[in-house]
């Protein structure tokens, strides 16, 4: 009887720790491009990013699926794709950026740049790796 509860007690304990956002890296919305882009803070278009609570959007064939936002959390930096995660790719499928949210047009839901969260949203901004060398970001996956 001790071994059936405690097996009981174990499957519970696992399936209460489940990790919802494994469902989140198969999105089916997002395709997989590679991303290799390096940004230089010192140029004028980046150089917001050298204060906390500032966003960039980045752009380019090397920038993810519909370009990059990077955000400055104020004790580093996070990157994600500028496509909405939550909608088919289409005209209005790129979000835009203010602060530290990222707003998709075509449901007006607002992102966490901290996270890439948005509340109810089935999945998450893809986000990406960053490295920091002095005045250069690497972003990358």
């Amino acid at each position: 009887m001790k071994k059936i509860l405690f097996l009981l007690l174990f499957g519970l304990l696992l399936a209460c720790n489940k990790d919802d956002s494994v469902a989140n890296d198969n999105n089916p919305y997002l395709p997989n491009y590679p991303v290799n882009k390096t940004i230089n803070m010192s140029l004028p278009s980046y150089s917001q990013l050298q204060f906390a609570g500032n966003s960039v959007y980045v752009s380019g064939s090397d920038a993810g699926i519909r370009g990059i936002i990077v955000f400055n959390t104020g004790s580093g930096y996070t990157a994600f794709d500028a496509a909405c995660p939550n909608q088919e790719l289409s005209s209005c499928s790129t979000m835009t950026n203010n602060g530290a949210i990222a707003t998709c047009p075509c449901d007006d839901k607002d992102y966490n740049l901290f996270y890439g969260t948005a509340e109810g949203m089935t999945y998450t901004m893809r986000r990406y790796n960053v490295e920091v060398n002095g005045s250069y970001i690497t972003i990358f996956n």
